[in-house]
């Protein structure tokens, strides 16, 4: 991986979360303690170019969220919850008080900051927006895909139903996407995706279930940046700005050029470099 900032020097830590489970996480940098917490069907690997960007001015602390790398598995009886319990592990092993989170990331940067106010100052990028509408008629084919072993097959429904893939993806045969997809989706990219395909169904599950939850989020008192990209859908554009004008204390900024995956790979810098700017005003 050769993107312009050189990767930081990581040091690997764990702990153990509240049901028992190892949370891995990798920290890096000096200065100001942030939180970096990534999406769904990504691992900490695509988040290391932000990571690295934001250890110019900070101490990241990388989560390897459950369900991934050297972090414990999402347990049968998964929930948002955990991740907050997870996040609140890593926060009491390192007495960070910022964050960042991408997409569910950020769904679960919120959730934690709802019900334990241990951030002072979080920025999300797109994030999984309480009370959004989470289309869900995709899951049931999804999942019969993955327990006849076709990966690819529960891929293509995922992206044709999940509602953030260009009208033109939505319309073309299964068929045709599962054989593009086959052919597109190797190397590196998909070796670390594969294994996060049913966490991908349970983390939409519980994204689903947070609908008609807004209004819960309006006493959440830590200073919030709320990030998108202006590739990003109509439908994402409505949910952040329905979170920014309930949150007391949020600010929402447009990205120039980016879609929904703008903190991962080398766009990664370039969304760093705007946190930094929030995290640090203070």
């Amino acid at each position: 991986m050769s993107y312009g900032t050189p990767v930081a020097s990581t040091r690997q830590r764990s702990v153990v979360s509240a049901d028992r489970t190892s949370i891995s996480y990798r920290s890096m940098g000096s200065g100001p303690g942030v939180i970096v917490v990534g999406g769904a069907l990504s691992t900490a690997q695509d988040y290391l170019p932000l990571a690295s960007e934001l250890a110019q001015s900070c101490t990241v602390h990388l989560v390897e969220r459950r369900g991934r790398g050297a972090s414990g598995p999402l347990g049968h009886d998964y929930s948002l919850q955990k991740e907050v319990d997870d996040l609140l592990a890593v926060h009491t092993d390192t007495g960070a008080r910022l964050a960042f989170g991408h997409s569910y990331g950020g769904l679960a940067i919120l959730e934690t900051v709802r019900s334990s106010p241990v951030f002072d100052r979080i920025a999300l990028y797109e994030p999984g927006a309480p009370g959004g509408h989470v289309a869900t008629e995709w899951m049931a084919l999804y999942r019969a895909r993955l327990a006849a072993g076709d990966p690819y097959g529960a891929f293509a429904y995922f992206i044709q139903g999940s509602g953030g893939a260009p009208g033109f993806v939505t319309k073309l045969p299964h068929w045709y996407l599962r054989a593009a997809l086959r052919i597109g989706f190797r190397g590196q990219r998909w070796q670390r995706m594969r294994p996060l395909l049913e966490a991908n169904l349970a983390e939409h599950e519980q994204l689903a279930a947070q609908q008609d939850r807004l209004d819960e989020f309006a006493n959440l008192t830590a200073a919030t940046l709320i990030l998108r990209g202006t590739r990003t859908s109509s439908t994402t554009r409505a949910e952040l700005d329905a979170l920014t004008d309930t949150l007391p204390n949020a600010t929402l900024d447009t990205m120039k050029g980016l879609d929904h995956f703008g903190p991962e790979g080398k766009s990664g810098q370039t969304v760093a470099e705007r946190v930094i700017t929030f995290l640090l005003e203070h």
